[in-house]
């Protein structure tokens, strides 16, 4: 189940950076075009991004390196500490982010404003991702 579990997540994570770049340059040239919001490219981004904290926080308690290698001898070893605290805590703070982006878009009346709130906030989101991705084992498709 585990190896399933970790091939599922890896190939998600190719469709979330995609989801993410497609979302964000969507609305950053809708925000520099002054075109009209468009949800559904910003759900998509929103939509991958929770795909993969599902399948995600399953692998934290099936493998054995999230939650049951979590001690204080794994907080000296930076690669187990990164499997069982920084990985999981950064993807969610920018899930999080994703999440808040595009609920605040929902709220905002002109769409300069709302592609602008959406490309911020996903963006970020994006570098916090980029910089947590255990490259070292990044699989290769």
């Amino acid at each position: 189940m585990y190896t399933g579990i970790r091939h599922l997540h890896a190939t998600l994570a190719y469709v979330l950076l995609a989801g993410l770049i497609i979302s964000i340059l969507y609305v950053l040239f809708a925000y520099l075009q002054n075109k009209a919001y468009n949800r559904k490219m910003a759900l998509l981004g929103l939509i991958c991004a929770h795909l993969q904290l599902v399948v995600g926080l399953i692998m934290y308690f099936v493998s054995p390196y999230g939650i049951k290698n979590a001690s204080g001898t794994a907080m000296k070893d930076s690669i187990a500490r990164l499997y069982f605290l920084e990985h999981p805590l950064i993807m969610l703070i920018a899930i999080v982010l994703i999440t808040i982006g595009y609920s605040r878009a929902k709220r905002l009346a002109p769409a300069k404003k709302q592609n602008g709130t959406v490309a911020v906030f996903y963006l970020i989101a994006l570098v916090l991702i980029l910089s947590r991705i255990p490259w070292h084992v990044w699989p290769r498709i």
